[in-house]
């Protein structure tokens, strides 16, 4: 992370209606390639964004960073009003140790493209890891979380599976009853349904959809099923070169995009599928 000048950036923040997510200025570089280019961007509590866009302009980068799976080279993101990739040390922001990282991640959960599950762990077990080892939960109360959400995600039949005796459709299913598992405040979705087969992308839309409707989670989508995300967003975030280029809500956005640059990515997009 480079110097920069952290005296503009608030500790907390303090708005009267703070969201749940904040880009400030943040700005991420491989070298000479700028990948996001002073972002600024705010998702409020029970907040559902799909962020579109195409290869390269920044979008999956917005959820690795609210990850900390990589660094920033400048500005600020919070999560619930605290700092997440800086912490306060002596009346100033600082960049944040492991500790602090690690306190502020347990806010968040992400279901990847590849479902990452323990191979050699059931479904059950792969939900009750974290929260018996990360959250110190006792094992019985962390066996009935988990069957309930597992439950949720319409495989109460199938805890007791490997990961190698369910579809992809079941396995990313268990891979969100998982991230829930951790009871994250905002939950992060990465083209989740692109390693999928045509006939089973439903079942983890279906899923996606039951947590907008059920419950208040505040949640950020990176997807190319442009159909999906009109349905489903409250707000979308069209992507290109590191900006956001165009925002609204999917009426908007779908029905009559005001920039070329959106509208020629949709009109690709539609075209291609």
């Amino acid at each position: 992370m480079t110097d920069q000048d952290m005296s503009k950036y608030p500790l907390r923040l303090a708005d009267d209606k703070v969201p749940m997510v904040r880009f400030m200025n943040v700005t991420k570089r491989y070298g000479d390639l700028v990948v996001l280019d002073s972002l600024d961007l705010d998702v409020d509590e029970g907040e559902m964004v799909t962020v579109i866009g195409p290869s390269g302009s920044g979008k999956t980068t917005v959820l690795r960073m609210l990850m900390t799976l990589e660094t920033i080279n400048g500005g600020v993101i919070y999560v619930d009003g605290e700092p997440l990739t800086h912490m306060e040390k002596g009346g100033r922001l600082v960049p944040a140790d492991r500790r602090h990282i690690r306190r502020m991640r347990a806010n968040i959960g992400m279901c990847f493209q590849h479902f990452n599950l323990f191979p050699h762990m059931t479904a059950l077990e792969n939900c009750m890891e974290a929260p018996v080892h990360v959250l110190g939960l006792p094992k019985a109360e962390a066996r009935d979380r988990s069957i309930e959400l597992l439950g949720m995600v319409g495989l109460e039949d199938k805890v007791d599976q490997h990961p190698a005796r369910l579809s992809g459709g079941q396995q990313q299913r268990v891979a969100i009853a998982r991230a829930l598992a951790m009871r994250p405040k905002v939950m992060l979705f990465d083209e989740v349904t692109s390693a999928l087969d045509p006939e089973v992308i439903g079942e983890v839309t279906n899923v996606i959809r039951k947590l907008v409707d059920q419950h208040n989670l505040t949640m950020l989508m990176v997807t190319h099923q442009m159909g999906f995300a009109k349905e489903i967003s409250d707000r979308v975030c069209f992507f290109y070169d590191g900006k956001i280029e165009e925002q609204g809500p999917p009426s908007e956005i779908f029905g009559s995009p005001q920039k070329e640059r959106t509208q020629q990515f949709l009109s690709a997009v539609l075209e291609a599928g």
